[in-house]
This record gives C-alpha cells, structure tokens and sequence, in this order.
C-alpha cells in the first residue's frame, strides 16, 4: 500500500451534537476503509456485554443493564481498528526501509495493517527480516540475560489482559527488577499518589450506580465527547433527572455541551439535544485548584455566616469531625487567600466561582469526574488532592452517589497495577509472591516511565520489552529520545501493528505480533478468556471470537512465557507452558496472590456488570497514618510548575475525536472542525492579534523550560478558537517534542503535558 496523504485542510466551526448522525457517519465510514468483514461487523454487538469481549479502546464501566448498541464511535473505531482485513507482511518489510518508514505519518505506518509474523532488525538492509517464534525467543533470552538485570525495563501498556499483566510482573521480578512502567505513568499516577494520600486507597471510590444517585456533578478537565463517549448516556440520564453538571475545563468540548443519543429514534428523527453541563467555566489551564479553592472560600464562609445567625451548617462537621484530619490547617488557608489571586490564576470571576459554589452547596451527594486535565501537570498530585479536600467539606466521600471518579484511559491500565505492574514495592506482596515461588524478589524501587527516559537518553538503560504500546512516540522529548534509542543493546516489541516506535531499533531488535483481544485464542484446552479492570473497579471477562489475523500469530501470555523460558532458571512453581495452556490457571496464581481482591475469581469472571474489587474508603475505612480521610493544603493556587512571563503562554496537547493515545484513525476532528491536518495551534483571537499573527498562518512553537535546550515544533496553522487567553491548544503526540523529560508532576512524575511552558518562534 502506498503511503496515503492528507487531505487539504480544512477548518470550519462543528455545529451539531455529541452523538447523533455524526457518530453514525463516522463508524460508517471506518469499517469500509478497514476493509472489516461482515462478521467483524457482527461482533460490535459483542462489546461491553456479559460474555462478549470488553472494548480495547476506553476504560468506561461496563452495564449490567447494557444497550442494545454498547459502544461508542470510538469504541467501534478501535474495534475496526483490530479486525481491519488489511495487513503488514514480511513482503511489505522486504520493499521498505525503516529510514523510509520514518517519514510515514503515523496514521499510516497502523492504517497499513495487521503484523502477521515475527520479525527481526537485519542492520545491514536496515529492513525487517522474518524469522521463527522460536529463534526471536532464543535470541532475546541470550541478550537479556548478559545484562545486568537493572538495565532491563519492561513496559506494558494499559490494554494488556490481568492474566497476561500478571505474568510479566512476576517475570521482571524473578528476572530481577521492578523496571516495569506503565500507561498509568503517563497519565493517572497523580490519581494514585494524590488518593492514595488523602483517602487511603489509589483509585476512585465510585461506581456506575452512584450516577443513578447524585444530584450534582463536578467535572474537571476530561473530554468525555472523544475519550469516554459512552460515559455520555450515563451523563444524559444524570440531566434528564434534573442533575446539575458544573463543568470546568479550558476548551469548549462539545460531548461536554450537548448530546444527542444515537441509540434514541425519537431524538435521531427530530434532531433532540440533551444539553449535559448547566454551568460550563472554561478555567485556565493549570487554573483548577484556584477554582476549586475559590468555591472551597464561598463554602467557608457561608457556614461561618450560618452558624452564627443560627441557620443549618453547609460544611458537614459530624463528619469531618469523625472522619478528617487537617482541617483547621485547610479553613486557615482558604481565609488567607485573597479573590484577586483566585480570579487571576483560575481566570474566572468570583461571580461564576459563586454559581458553582451554590449548587454545590445545596447537593446532598456529588461525583467529581476528572481525567488527565488535572493529573497531567507538574501540580497533578495537588490538583487531585485539592478535589478530595472539596469532596471532604460536604461528606461526599464514601457515601452513595459520591465520590472522586476518575476517568481512566487504556482499558485495563487500573487493573494492570492491581495485579503488579508497577515500579513501588509497596503496592506488591512481595512476601507473598516469594513463598507463592521460591524466588527473592526485589526491594528497590524501580524505574518509571520518566526515569526509563533518562536512562534511555543517558545510556544506563540497555534494553527495553515493551508488551503493546508506543512509548517512544508517547513520551517527552521526543527527539532526544529518538536519537537515543538506537544505543539500546535490545528492543523487543510486542503489538498488533506497525507504529513509530518499532522504526527505531537498537542493536539486537526484535517486532513480534500478537493476537487481539477480539480475536479467538485457542491454546492446549480449548478456547480461552482474558479479563480487564474497569475506571469503576469492577473486572470483567472478555472472550474473543473473531478468526485471527495470522495463523502466527501467538498470545501475549504466549509471549510472556516464550521469553520468560529463556531469561529465567526453571522453577517448579512456576508453570509457565501450563498457564499458557489454560488461563484458568493464571487466574489460581492471581487469587492466590491478592485472595481479598480476587476471590472465587473464576467463578465470578462473566458476572454481569462485572464484580466490583472493593473500596476501602468507599466504607469510610481510611488506609492512612492518621487512620483519617485528610485534608492537604496545596502549596500554591497555580498547577503549572512555571510563573507567567511576557510572551510565554501555557501549552495543553489535547487529543482529536479520531485518535485513541497515540492511535490516529484519521484526520477529522469532527468536534473542533479540524479535517485533513493535526498540525493545528488553538489561539484566543486576542491573543492572535497581541502576537501580530493571523488566522491560518504557519508559526513555529519553541518550548521555554530553564535549561537552554532547544525544542521546536514546525509547522503549525494558528488557529483562532474559544480557549482562554494566555492558552494555548496542539496535538499530542506531534507536540511531546516541546516537552522536557524533566517536565513532570511532582511526586507522581506524570508528564506535565497539560500545561508546557512555550514561545511563538521569531
């Protein structure tokens, strides 16, 4: 297949829904240009249902009470995606290049197909030559095991199954490392920093019920219209109740504004709108914990007025005083801050803090949703802190219909860490795993996502196992880590199809396909499962049934085991041909590890609506020092990391209606009227005008972080758009280039991509 090109672009306001026709044209026309057969098609209505195959896209709860259609655009774009009819065969690698690769679009290297068979870097044609499963495991396992053991990371992105994420945990570990970042990462390790502080547990306490129960909701820094579409049914029913939704967020996002449900006939037929958010403040970005103060000021001092006048309280002091700690410390804070300081940082006015200040102050229970708007920024863990303390003034923790509810990405990136894909020794049963398999595992912390950068860019990273993903594309400093991984030792990747990262090989590289969740894995026993964690906790079994793309393909617990008979002396407790054999028995080895968690967990696999892991705090049970819910007062109002300057502006990457991470399904982003091109600077008219710019002309972005490097980023058509002003909206990933490794949350060191400090070029 040739290299296909963009369309001329083409930018124009969207006026229609969410939902609606829009969505309906757009999977129409995926499935053709997937070349997705008539079965394929059938299994759509498969997806996110009790038996069928949970979705590979996001991680949204998945109903009991399911519709007839369970996916969104997305979802059937990510579907298309996988079951496309169009593949990448060694013949393809035998005509190209990887140095012509490179100049591909991203959209094309995975537009181009399926892989079909297990592939290795032959330097000398700088191609990718076919070999055996066999050979890739003997090789691989001589390299890994000449390496000092620290050297090694292994990084395994959110879409990875439990059985399979359990697996190559516990070969790290026997290997001899805890080198094991994640899509987690990346993204919500503020949530688990941030919750795991304040309330005890690293994940949200709510679940797809509690919207059946609130009466309002907080909505912070999440494009629920392109990341979570499905969340829009439950938010409809939410308004169609009467539930208040106060939105804060920098761009006007249209799932966010109004919906149209493409499963109502009624509302297709007339062109019926639910509007979602009653207030809608576009909050600077980096601003959310000055808003959030702003209304924790209203609620401070309407009680104060309460009590003495002798009207009802507004904070709920039964139980902040049977369940908090810090809060003096807290109120002391709100009183010293002064309005021109939160008007300024969050960019809104008091008035419009004041709106949203009263209805929740009349809520009886209230859900915070949030995404990576308030997590992805060098104060992320404050931002989720800050939340919780608003949730804390009124009870809204650990009662129904509330509660923080973060909005996870991949599909089973939360269940990854509860089964031990992370870096922290804390957050694994490292005893347990040692007398479950006679083996001493490691105590040292090991490498993050932001940490295996450096050590890919300083060298002390030799090599990297990544079982699915695009992590070099993913990452900050993108040219930097380009240039780099070429001194890997070893690079193997495992993955459905071509991307960015597979064309930058290091010595000894290695590309080996794997079987899709949808599709039938057939192993020794028969036909297996697989199965996922929700955002609401809840795991779910998930049975492919489409045929597979390659009869050479293998599974990913297929290829764990492959690599880990290699790296790792025999051990007799470790079966790992027979848990390949029958995944019913890797789900034994995971009950037996985390037998709170997963109990009866075969049993229990296909219950509908999934079984819920449990919630500590969600029991008003606080798993903290203090043996208290804690109130943690932020060390400032502004998130960014960065002071304001003149001509420095705030740079939020942001994600189009036609990607998932860093899978681009097209080039229309239907939503903010962008077709035929990503490369797009988002600019507030005034700002434009205050630069000397114009609309649609073509500007450079530096990065202006304090180290002098230069980062620049080419080519980019200014935009005007409704986004505050000092703001500034791009792509990702085509904009990590502007982002410094060293750009990151404090504590939970997510890339700060929310909130990058840059010039407009000269």
């Amino acid at each position: 297949m040739a290299k296909q090109k963009a369309d001329d672009p083409e930018i124009k306001p969207f006026k229609g829904p969410a939902g609606g026709w829009g969505s309906i044209r757009s999977v129409a026309e995926i499935l053709p240009r997937e070349r997705v057969s008539p079965e394929a098609v059938r299994e759509l209505a498969r997806q996110n249902k009790p038996e069928g195959f949970a979705c590979v896209s996001c991680a949204w709860a998945k109903p009991a009470d399911h519709h007839p259609a369970e996916f969104c655009e997305e979802g059937a774009k990510a579907t298309a995606w996988e079951l496309t009819t169009l593949r990448t065969t060694p013949d393809f690698f035998a005509e190209h290049t990887l140095t012509e690769l490179r100049s591909w679009r991203d959209y094309d290297l995975e537009q181009h197909g399926r892989l079909t068979h297990p592939m290795r870097y032959d330097a000398a044609t700088d191609k990718y030559v076919a070999v055996s499963w066999e050979e890739a495991f003997v090789e691989i396992g001589a390299e890994l095991r000449q390496l000092d053991p620290r050297s090694v990371v292994f990084y395994s992105s959110g879409r990875t199954s439990l059985e399979a994420s359990y697996m190559y945990g516990l070969m790290a570990r026997m290997f001899g490392n805890q080198n094991l970042p994640d899509s987690s990462n990346m993204c919500h390790e503020s949530t688990s920093v941030g919750l795991k502080a304040a309330i005890g547990v690293p994940v949200g306490t709510t679940r797809l019920e509690d919207f059946e129960k609130c009466d309002a909701i907080l909505f912070f820094g999440q494009n629920v219209g392109s990341n979570a579409p499905r969340m829009l049914h439950d938010l409809r029913s939410a308004r169609k109740r009467g539930v208040e939704i106060i939105t804060f967020n920098p761009l006007k996002e249209r799932g966010l504004e109004r919906f149209t449900d493409p499963q109502n006939p009624i509302e297709m037929a007339t062109l019926k709108e639910t509007a979602i958010s009653t207030q809608y403040h576009q909050v600077k970005t980096g601003g959310d914990i000055a808003a959030m103060m702003g209304i924790a000021k209203f609620l401070v001092e309407w009680h104060d007025a309460a009590v003495a006048s002798g009207a009802p309280p507004v904070l709920d002091l039964d139980f902040i005083k049977a369940h908090t700690h810090g809060f003096g410390d807290f109120v002391h804070a709100v009183n010293q801050v002064g309005w021109d300081e939160i008007e300024h940082e969050s960019g809104l006015a008091k008035a419009d803090l004041e709106a949203a200040a009263r209805i929740y102050a009349k809520a009886k229970a209230v859900l915070a949703i949030y995404g990576m708007g308030l997590t992805q920024h060098v104060k992320g863990v404050e931002n989720v802190r800050m939340l919780v303390n608003l949730l804390l003034l009124r009870g809204n923790v650990g009662k129904a219909g509330a509660g923080p509810t973060p909005v996870r990405g991949h599909s089973n990136v939360q269940g990854q860490r509860t089964v031990g894909i992370t870096e922290k020794t804390e957050l694994v049963p490292v005893d347990k795993l040692e007398e479950q398999y006679g083996f001493t595992a490691p105590r040292e912390k090991g490498l993050d996502t932001i940490e295996s950068c450096r050590g890919v860019i300083d060298g002390s990273v030799k090599a990297f196992v990544a079982l699915g993903g695009n992590f070099l594309r993913a990452v900050p400093e993108t040219a930097a880590m380009e240039a780099a991984w070429p001194g890997l030792r070893v690079s193997v990747q495992i993955a459905t199809k071509l991307n960015r990262n597979h064309l930058f090989p290091g010595a000894v590289t290695y590309l080996l396909p794997c079987l899709g969740r949808i599709e039938e894995d057939v192993q020794a026993t028969g036909p297996q499962v697989v199965s996922v964690e929700d955002s609401t906790s809840c795991i779910h079994g998930s049975r492919g049934k489409a045929k597979p793309a390659s009869p050479n393909l293998l599974s990913e617990p297929a290829i764990v085991a492959g690599i880990a008979r290699q790296i790792l002396p025999p051990n007799p407790r470790v079966d790992w041909d027979g848990w390949v054999a029958d995944y019913a028995r890797i789900r034994d080895a995971i009950e037996e590890t985390y037998p709170e968690v997963f109990k009866d967990y075969n049993a229990r696999l296909f219950t509908p609506g999934g079984f819920w892991k449990g919630n500590k705090a969600a029991e008003r049970i606080w798993q903290t020092p203090s043996k208290k819910a804690e109130f943690l007062t932020p060390t400032g109002l502004s998130a960014t990391g960065f002071a304001d300057a003149d001509g420095r502006f705030r740079l939020m990457t942001i994600r189009s209606n036609d990607q998932f991470n860093t899978t681009i399904y097209g080039y229309h982003d239907r939503f903010r009227g962008v077709k035929g091109t990503r490369d797009v600077l988002f600019m507030h008219a005034d700002d434009i005008a205050r630069a000397g710019l114009a609309g649609g002309q073509i500007i450079a972005l530096e990065s202006d972080a304090s180290d002098g490097k230069v980062r620049r980023r080419e080519g980019l058509i200014v935009t005007p758009y409704d986004i505050p002003q000092g703001c500034l909206g791009a792509y990702y990933p085509e904009c990590n280039v502007l982002m410094p490794v060293e750009h990151h949350a404090e504590e939970s060191h997510v890339p700060a991509a929310k909130s990058v400090p840059v010039r407009i070029a000269a």
